[in-house]
This record gives C-alpha cells, sequence and structure tokens, in this order.
C-alpha cells in the first residue's frame, strides 16, 4: 500500500476536530495538522490522537493547504478540513483502492454532503460539492490562493462513490462570522473594491434564496433545510455589500 498522509489546517476546532482524526485512524500513515495559532484545545486534542502538528500563522486557506503539503512525510495526499470526516463507505473505498497500483498522476474527487447543524446526517436529496481529496503531490497542488482552496484537476480525474460529511457550521451566527471572514480574504486577495450596481444587490438576496432552497433541493431538509438556506442568502448578501466597499 501506498504511504498517506492526511493534511488538516485547523483553527480553533478543538470541538470536532477529533472526528476529523479518529474517521482516519487505521487508513492513512501520518496524520498532519497545520495549525494557524489556536487559542482552545485544538493542538492537544491533535497531539493526544497521535497527530503531528506544525504551527504555521494563518496566511489564507491556499497557503495553509500548501504549506501542509509541503511538510507531509509522504507524496500521496489525503487532505480533510477540520470539520469533515469520512463517511465509513468512503473509508472501505479508500483502503481498497490503496492496495493497487496507483498512477502517480491519478486524482480522486468525492463528494462532500453537507451536514446542518444538530443534525447527523446530510439532507436526502440535497445538493453536494465534488471536489479532489485524494491525490499526489508530485502531479498536482493545491492552488495558491487566499480563498480558493482546490486541488488543480490533472488528465486522469477519478470520480468516488463514498462521501465526506461536512459540519461546515455550528450555528446559524457561525454561517454569517464566516462569510464575513471569507469576504475580507476576498477584499485582501484582490486588493480593492468591486463596482456593483444597485440591481445586483437589490436582487441578490432573493436570488440566493431560491439557488440554495430549490436549486441545490435544500427544500428536502425540512426546517433545518429552510434556515440554512436563507442564512446561506443573506450571508452572501452580506459578502457582496461588503466586496462593495459598504
Amino acid at each position: 500500500m501506498p504511504s498517506v498522509t492526511c493534511t488538516i489546517i485547523a483553527m480553533n476546532e478543538a470541538d470536532r476536530i477529533a472526528n476529523t482524526i479518529q474517521s482516519v485512524q487505521g487508513l492513512v500513515s501520518e496524520v498532519l495538522v497545520i495549525d494557524g495559532g489556536s487559542s482552545d484545545n485544538t493542538v492537544a486534542i491533535c497531539e493526544g490522537l497521535g497527530a503531528r502538528v506544525i504551527h504555521n500563522p494563518w496566511h489564507g486557506f491556499g497557503p495553509q493547504k500548501r504549506v501542509a503539503e509541503e511538510q507531509a512525510s509522504h507524496d500521496w495526499i489525503l487532505n480533510l478540513d477540520a470539520d469533515e470526516c469520512l463517511s465509513p463507505e468512503l473509508y472501505r473505498e479508500i483502503k481498497q483502492l490503496l492496495v493497487s497500483d496507483i498512477p502517480t498522476e491519478r486524482v480522486f474527487q468525492t463528494r462532500i454532503r453537507v451536514v446542518y447543524p444538530k443534525n447527523e446526517m446530510p439532507a436526502p436529496f440535497a445538493d453536494f460539492h465534488n471536489y479532489i481529496r485524494l491525490y499526489n503531490r508530485t502531479s498536482t497542488r493545491f492552488r495558491n490562493s487566499l480563498t480558493h482552496d482546490e486541488v488543480l484537476p490533472t488528465d486522469d480525474v477519478v470520480q468516488l462513490r463514498g462521501e465526506i460529511l461536512h459540519r461546515s457550521y455550528r450555528s446559524v451566527s457561525h454561517i454569517v462570522r464566516k462569510f464575513l471572514d471569507y469576504a475580507e480574504l476576498q477584499k485582501k486577495e484582490r486588493g480593492q473594491t468591486r463596482r456593483i450596481g444597485t440591481f445586483r444587490i437589490a436582487v441578490e438576496l432573493p436570488f440566493q434564496f431560491f439557488k440554495y432552497y430549490f436549486l441545490r433541493r435544500h427544500v428536502f431538509g425540512g426546517r433545518a433545510g429552510f434556515v440554512y438556506a436563507m442564512t446561506l442568502a443573506v450571508s452572501r448578501w452580506l459578502r457582496l455589500v461588503m466586496i462593495a466597499g459598504w
């Protein structure tokens, strides 16, 4: 089996990073956590579970993940966020995959399903993201972007059937704070505000709600899905206004 490093970037994730690390135990040879300066028990929890922790001041999503790539002990990387964990199906799928001879240029993408706050499983039929999370760093890397933390695809992309469970938001207020922090990073990366018309600002909120609730099918999430879609719509409207310089 090829040796794999699971890379995780973290900042004050003491309440949930244990689930992330435990979901890959027995599958990877190393868990590497890049901590951006946590003031809670994140580092102690990670080290207690056998992870190697490196402190690196927070400079944005892409730069942190590239530091993780550079510091990993192995070329094969399984990247997870501190609020994610492998589903049992994905764990078994990757374990079976690793017994085969994998070309270094092959990358593997997987669906990432949001789990609403206070819920245990994703809403059925709701939308998902699909990103490359298992790859060889000699063939591709994360983009060096403050906000767009995606692995660049190669010509050999394989879709995995299993899913990553993403507990991205602790609460409604956490959703809003996360989007506002993201907007600040976008402003910093662009170096200037964007000119956005009044009409765009006026229609952004209802458009975003329609997109998340109906097009991305969070309508199947019941009350939690409604609250989630509405909160995302409001957060995206606030982010747009901030980017416009208000």
